[in-house]
């Protein structure tokens, strides 16, 4: 059988949608905006094959690393929505160095991924520019990061991110939660809005179920249901490290995916209960509105969201005033949320009492 000629033909990277020039112009834009964020640790840039961080610990006699990884879920579906992108990635930074200082650690570093089926340049930089506002709100460097460009893999238009963030704490500052005790109270820290959790069932009940488009404005809202989904993530760290300065904080819990329920046990000790008084902190108004539209029960909403405080802190009796005085004096909104008392056998570890 006869084979016919096929003349042929250069296939380049850039043919198969991979344009190598592009990413290399992307990395020459944010060189600039990253610098922004360097520690005195820092000793190199970007562009290497590895960041370089000098770790100092000439104060520390038993330095205690500690990392954390996030991605920010499907809120990354909003920002398509909306075409905005400038804020994504404070939510990225947000959601690692909030888990990091929940063990007394001060983040010392950032690295980021971003995989996209096209590197937009414009796009990229915007992205990149949030997870460096997140970075200087935290303290913390971008030391590095990764920018895959994949074609056939990621629709036009559409990207993930991925953050990982290192930090470190003397072993006798950890925080454990080993030392909370019968009687301590819980301080609640106002989140900002949903943060980046439980956006699967915001969307299907706000743009499913109850059809309203991201540029919709609804009573109660200041913003259009676009503009309050995407509100950033708040980044806890230097109120918390000022905390740490002054008073002693037993244990801390960052709600994020999982609620009150799941998260709060990561925290308690086996002999302990975390009572949460309901209506002692004002809910922002999305809740009420996602819980209305979607006919969703109480306690899946304390399950999925964070339903307005997105940090707690577990404090001795004594200390608890001092501390909210202090946090209300750095701009955090704080609240007195609840108490930790004995547990009984057959009783959950978090329960919800009326004021």
């Amino acid at each position: 059988m006869a084979t016919k000629s096929v003349k042929s033909q250069k296939s380049t990277y850039k043919d198969a949608g991979v344009n190598i020039d592009n990413a290399n112009a992307f990395v020459e834009r944010i060189k600039p905006i990253i610098k922004m964020t360097a520690r005195k640790e820092v000793i190199s840039g970007i562009g290497g094959f590895g960041g370089l961080f000098r770790l100092d610990i000439a104060k520390m006699k038993n330095p205690i690393l500690v990392s954390s990884t996030d991605g920010v879920g499907t809120k990354l579906k909003i920002a398509h929505l909306m075409d905005k992108h400038d804020t994504i990635g404070i939510d990225l930074v947000a959601m690692s160095v909030n888990d990091v200082i929940v063990q007394g650690a001060e983040p010392l570093f950032f690295l980021d991924y971003l995989a996209t089926g096209k590197i937009e340049v414009e796009k990229s930089v915007q992205i990149v520019d949030g997870i460096v506002q997140g970075c200087k709100q935290a303290g913390c460097t971008l030391l590095g990061g990764e920018t895959a460009e994949m074609p056939g893999f990621y629709q036009s238009g559409d990207y993930d991110l991925a953050g990982f963030c290192v930090g470190v704490v003397e072993q006798e500052k950890l925080i454990d939660g080993s030392t909370i005790s019968i009687n301590d109270r819980v301080i609640g820290l106002a989140s900002s809005g949903l943060h980046s959790n439980g956006f699967s069932l915001a969307r299907k009940v706000l743009l499913e179920k109850g059809r309203l488009s991201l540029h919709d404005s609804v009573s109660g809202l200041q913003k259009t249901i676009g503009q309050e989904l995407l509100e950033p993530t708040r980044i806890y760290v230097k109120s918390l490290l000022n905390i740490f300065k002054s008073f002693n904080v037993k244990g801390l819990v960052h709600i994020t995916g999982g609620g009150f329920y799941d998260n709060i046990p990561r925290i308690i000790p086996e002999v302990c209960r975390c009572v949460i008084t309901t209506g002692s902190w004002k809910i922002p108004p999305i809740f009420s509105i996602i819980r209305d539209i979607g006919h969703v029960d109480e306690n899946e909403m304390f399950r999925v969201f964070n339903m307005g405080i997105g940090m707690m802190m577990i404090v001795s009796e004594k200390e608890s005033q001092e501390i909210l005085d202090r946090l209300k004096v750095m701009g955090e909104t704080a609240y007195l949320i609840g108490t930790i008392e004995k547990k009984e056998p057959n009783q959950a570890s978090v329960c919800f009492t009326g004021k």
